[in-house]
């Protein structure tokens, strides 16, 4: 049975927000998640591949996974989106903390059913995980579609925290020889590396050359 979470911010409450449109922009630039639910007592977290389809959270997997099923059950589940954008070096080691992105989501995902759907949730998924990839590959078959599953959570209840700030050092600490300031961090797309059964003459395609 569903119940309300208690999404109040606790500590560093300035750097919280309940703005649906950030809350987007952090899942949209993700590629991944992590869902965490409790089955007979213990507690699982999980990464998870998953797009967003306008105000609900798409997650994919497995018609066999026990997680997917779980979920399915219609049992309470937090999932989360991260993204590490820099160290945060301050002249100590307690006020030294990072930059990051992230939403909370709390709520009941269901699934999605009828073939049409589900096709859409591959192709949505797909393309999110590299925009332009459905025109490059084969369509999906319909024993392939009916192997996979998709939920879909309810992008309703959330709190998104971001962390931006530069060292808050103390002002004992200023004087300190030790250098302070931030690290950036970012995901980047290395060189494509062929299958090693890839045919000859097939070259890599615009859209991963171009992988950021």
């Amino acid at each position: 049975m569903s119940t309300q979470p208690d999404t109040r911010l606790r500590r560093l409450r300035e750097k919280g927000s309940k703005d649906f449109t950030l809350a987007c922009e952090i899942i949209d630039a993700a590629k991944i998640c992590h869902v965490g639910i409790t089955v007979d007592e213990q507690p699982y977290v999980l990464p998870m591949a998953m797009a967003r389809d306008g105000k609900h959270l798409l997650l994919h997997g497995s018609i066999a996974s026990r997680v997917m099923k779980s979920l399915d059950s219609g049992i309470n589940c937090c999932v989360t989106v991260t993204h590490l954008d820099g160290l945060v070096l301050a002249r100590s080691a307690f006020n030294s903390s990072m930059h990051y992105r992230s939403v909370m989501i709390f709520g009941v995902a269901t699934a999605v059913t009828g073939f049409a759907d589900k096709e859409h949730g591959l192709k949505l998924l797909t393309e999110h995980l590299l925009p332009g990839r459905m025109a490059d590959i084969r369509p999906s078959t319909r024993k392939e579609i009916n192997a996979t599953m998709f939920l879909r959570l309810p992008l309703k209840t959330f709190t998104v925290k971001v962390s931006k700030a530069p060292p808050d050092d103390p002002q004992k600490d200023l004087e300190s020889t030790a250098w302070a300031g931030v690290v950036p961090l970012r995901l980047k797309a290395g060189k494509p590396i062929a299958a090693p059964d890839l045919a000859k003459g097939i070259t890599v395609p615009a859209n991963v050359r171009h992988l950021r």
